[in-house]
Parts: C-alpha cells; structure tokens; sequence
C-alpha cells in the first residue's frame, strides 16, 4: 500500500442547477385553460415586445405604421399558416396564398365591390364570416387530395391547385372580372372608424395577428398539436398507436386555412382589391421564402421573415432595379437555406451559443478514497 495516501482526485465540474421555476399559482385552481396558458407561456421578452407593437404607430410615420409594419402583420398571418403545416406537420403547402385569395375574393363577390352586377352586396358582418368560412372548407379540401402524399409530390399537388385557381380568376369574367379583378374592397366603418385608415388597420392587423400566434402557440402544446408532430416524425408508429394520421392531417390542413383566410380578408382591405396578380405564382413562391426566411419551426418566425421582406421590398427599390428584387430576395433565401436552415430565428441562436457567456459550472469534490 502506498505511504504516501491516496492519490488526490482533482474535483469534476458539474453544470450548476437550474434556477426553480416560479410557482404556478393556477396549478390547482379552476381557472380558465387559456389563463393557465398565458402563465405558462408568456415570459418579460413577451410583454416588453407587446408594448413595443403597442407604442410603435405612435412614435412611427403613417408609412412605416401602414406600408412597412401592417403589411409585414398581414403577411405573417398567411406565412404563420405555411408555417404551421411545414414546421409541426411536416406539410410543405403552396396553396395558402391560394386559401388567402379565395378568402379575399368570396368577401368581394358577397359583399361590396367596384362590380356591383357581380357582387352581391351582402353586409360585411355576414360576407367576412361567409368568406372565411368558405376558404376554410376550400383548404380542408386542398388537405383532403393532397394528405396522402409526401415530400414533393405534396409540394406539386398544392402548386397545380394554386396554378389553377390563377387561371380562374384570370380567365373568368362572371364571377372574379378577369384580370381587372375586384376593386374597392375597403373594411367597413364601424363605431366611426375608417379602419383602413393607417393607425386603426395596424391595430386591425395586429390583434389577428396575435390571436394567430397565441392560436397556435396553444394548438401545438394541445394534445392534437402533440399527436400531429408525431405524425410529422413517424406517422407509421403513430398510426399503430391508434392515431388517424390522415384525419390528423386533414384537420391541421383545416386550421392552418383558418388563419390563411383571416389573413387573406385583411389583405384584400390593405390592397383595396383583388386580382389575378394577388394569387399569382409569384406571390405562392414569396410566401414560402418569407416562412423559411424567419424560420418555419418558431411562430413568431413567419413575421420575422415578413418583417424583412417587406423591408426589402419596400426600399431595396432605392439601391437596385426594380426587376431585379427578386434575385435579392433569391440570394439571401440561399444564404439562409445554407447557413442556418431553421431561418434567422436558428441563426439567432447560433449566434448566442457561440458568442454568448459560457454556461455557469460550480466545483463539487469528490470523497477521498
């Protein structure tokens, strides 16, 4: 044996634990489902960024508060639901600007428009709901045909849709006024309110786009929102569970249309009009680069990559050619596809791992033997 002791054993690093988490004061009460979400969910960046939404039209010019921040709302309220089926679903659709155009142009045939022989003058209390309504079934449909294929041939199913409804509404006459489309499709006056007016229509657009985000930050911690990312990782092994994957599917394709429809009837009022152009395959293709560009596995990514294009957009015009804004826009999704595939969002957090403060380690020693 050894005089001179036992070797010292130099002492292991080991992470420090983590802080408790504060207590839930809802855990065994009776309250309401959502207010135990919003606790769970919500954290200081949350409400530092709501009032940041709250108070930005009041220090902002009406450009920014209307070209720049309510379009970006609107916008993202479409991506959001692209996102939803290509991040928790594992569905790449090209049909939700599709989803958003029916929306728009069902709210123009309904209600009121510059064709008053084609619309039919319905009061915007029952179009807006009946036109949501019917993009929400037209997207439960497109789920329908599309669901039971995967990878591109999903992607090809929900771009011929989109392709054809383009060429409806460019080629008809009697119902969607070809390529002219329907003008003047203005959101009503009510409580004496010009909610097109800069400052109402931001605010306009930031509830639903907050009711979005909050819907699908709930639906995806919610059972089916649980059941269906399973599916998108192994739909053989959740269907053997005793899951209905295709139903699953289905219903997700049903929500996402949801959202597109609300976006789609605030972005026929930011437009003042719909045509062909509104659901061209340009615009199919832009609303995929603007949800891979935030990130497509974040919610708040979808207005994160709307944010940016529209910026891009809006004065990429001063640096370049006008024509030439797509190859901006084709050039930094390339760079964002390479280099962070999970959009800014994921490079954001690269960023903080690499150059942030390194994780805290405390020292314990180990008993000498």
């Amino acid at each position: 044996m050894n005089s001179r002791g036992a070797a010292q054993v130099p002492p292991r690093p080991s992470i420090a634990p983590p802080a408790p988490a504060p207590a839930d004061p809802y855990e065994h009460s009776d309250a309401p489902r959502w207010l135990k979400f919003l606790w769970r969910t919500l954290a200081p960046r949350h409400v530092f960024g709501g009032l940041a939404l709250l108070l930005f039209p009041f220090v902002a010019t009406p450009f920014f508060t209307f070209q720049v921040a309510a379009q970006a709302l609107v916008l993202g309220l479409i991506a959001l639901s692209l996102g939803f089926l290509a991040g928790y679903g594992g569905m790449v659709s090209l049909a939700q600007m599709t989803v958003a155009g029916i929306a728009g142009y069902a709210m123009a045939v309904l209600g009121t428009s510059s064709s008053p022989e084609i619309s039919l003058g319905w009061p915007w209390w029952v179009a807006v709901p009946a036109a949501v309504l019917v993009a929400t079934l037209c997207a439960t449909l497109i789920g329908w045909l599309s669901v039971r294929t995967e990878g591109i041939y999903t992607i090809m199913i929900t771009l011929a849709i989109g392709v054809a409804f383009y060429y409806l509404v460019l080629q008809n006459y009697s119902v969607f006024n070809g390529f002219q489309g329907l003008r003047e499709l203005k959101p009503p006056t009510v409580f004496g309110v010009h909610w097109r007016d800069p400052l109402p229509f931001y605010f306009l657009s930031l509830f639903w786009a907050l009711a979005g985000y909050a819907l699908v930050r709930y639906v995806v911690r919610a059972p089916f929102g649980i059941a269906l990312q399973g599916i998108r990782d192994n739909p053989r092994r959740m269907a053997a569970l005793g899951f209905h994957v295709v139903a699953h599917r289905v219903a997700a394709y049903a929500l996402a249309g949801l959202i597109a429809a609300v976006g789609g009837i605030l972005l026929a009022w930011y437009n003042a009009l719909m045509t062909p152009g509104s659901v061209g395959t340009g615009w199919l293709i832009n609303l995929l680069v603007i949800a891979v560009l935030g990130g497509v596995k974040h919610p708040i990514g979808a207005f994160l990559g709307a944010l940016v294009f529209v910026l891009l957009q809006t004065f990429a015009i001063d640096v370049i050619d006008r024509e030439r804004f797509n190859l901006v826009i084709g050039g930094m999704f390339l760079l964002i596809v390479l280099f962070s595939p999970d959009g800014l969002l994921g490079l954001w957090a690269k960023l903080r791992s690499r150059f942030g403060p390194p994780q805290t380690l405390t020292s314990t020693p180990r008993r000498q033997a």
